[in-house]
């Protein structure tokens, strides 16, 4: 899902241009504006058009998180977005360097006990996004196919002392919600959305300047949507689960958070090994948390039950309790490993915390 507030971006721009926001500002999620065409049920989506960019809806990531192990068995977590959102009239002032789309990237990498998140801003003549050969770049952070098809995908991002190059390949697509129409809030907001979840990984990280060669899974989402949710919602939690025995499929579970931060609703999708989709409503998820940390004077759960039809109690926990994306929106995203129902690893998004 998105892995963040790309929809109050257009605040970003008007407060700081293309620069990081000051330590200590952080975006509201009130009032979140509707940028572009809604997306409408029954449309077919198409690949590799798919692949790229969709300016009629202003609101769009392509983004990666990965479970990564290294030959000496230290586990790390990754996560990689490159975001776009219309921020004004596209024919206006077009340029080179300005095509009414705002672009950031989110790079983070964490072991067990340490979380590290990088940012990067861009105007559209420091990106490159297309469908065939595929490529979402932004500088010199990339996610890219072959010259002739979409598989393997080549991801590659590096800010100091820390960096990600992975080769992802042999996965399954899965369209999410109504053949990858998918509705968010009881309100009707909605995107297109679709993932490849199966995805193996191997290449190399550095940590604090040390180098891993890893192997491991990770999970592709793409998503494009005009208006995410209602502005009296606060944020979401999301998973993406991939099951310990892959004859067992992966799991996707997000519920939207009202004013009072409690669930006001869910959806999701139980992924089976052939990327046959079964569709989970509202009213075949409960999702309670159970344990909590408390960081910067801030609540974040660090535990949950998730109960889905056609599975016993899922108990889902956070493998580092803090994984802050501490950047010009601030979120939680990182590694979680579950037991119980549906024994997987995976990740987890917070926004709005």
């Amino acid at each position: 899902m998105l892995t963040s507030v790309i929809s109050i971006c257009l605040f970003i721009l008007l407060l700081v241009g293309c620069e990081p926001m000051q330590q200590g500002r952080e975006v509201s999620m009130n009032a979140v504006p509707k940028l572009g065409v809604d997306v409408e049920p029954n449309t077919l989506l198409s690949f590799p058009q798919d692949h790229g960019a969709h300016l009629a809806q202003g609101i769009e990531w392509w983004y990666v998180t990965a479970n990564l192990e290294a030959d000496d068995g230290t586990e790390f977590g990754v996560q990689w977005t490159l975001f776009r959102t219309s921020v004004g009239n596209t024919d206006a002032r077009s340029s080179r360097w300005w095509d009414g789309q705002l672009y950031f990237a989110h790079f983070a990498i964490q072991n067990n006990q340490t979380h590290k998140a990088f940012e990067k801003f861009a105007r559209a003549g420091q990106v490159e996004i297309a469908a065939a050969p595929f490529v979402a770049r932004i500088d010199n952070w990339y996610l890219k196919g072959g010259a002739d098809q979409t598989f393997p995908l080549n991801l590659m991002a590096k800010q100091g002392g820390f960096s990600a190059q992975l080769a992802l390949h042999n996965s399954v697509m899965a369209l999410h919600g109504d053949k990858g129409y998918s509705q968010k809030t009881m309100q009707g907001h909605a995107s297109y959305y679709y993932s490849y979840p199966f995805l193996h990984a191997k290449g190399a990280l550095e940590f604090f300047g040390k180098r891993y060669k890893v192997t491991g899974k990770a999970w592709l989402d793409r998503e494009w949507s005009s208006s995410l949710i209602d502005p009296k919602h606060t944020g979401w939690d999301w998973f993406s689960l991939q099951a310990n025995n892959a004859d067992n499929g992966a799991l996707m579970v997000f519920c939207i958070r009202n004013a009072l931060q409690e669930y006001d609703h869910c959806s999701g999708s139980h992924i089976l090994s052939s990327g046959e989709v079964q569709h989970l409503a509202d009213s075949q998820i409960s999702l309670q948390p159970i344990e909590h940390v408390s960081l910067d004077g801030k609540r974040y759960p660090t535990q949950w039950h998730l109960d889905v039809t056609g599975f016993d109690t899922t108990i889902i926990n956070s493998v580092n309790k803090d994984a802050r994306n501490q950047l010009s929106i601030p979120y939680w995203e990182g590694r979680v490993t579950s037991v119980g129902g549906f024994t997987a690893k995976g990740y987890a998004e917070l926004v709005g915390y």
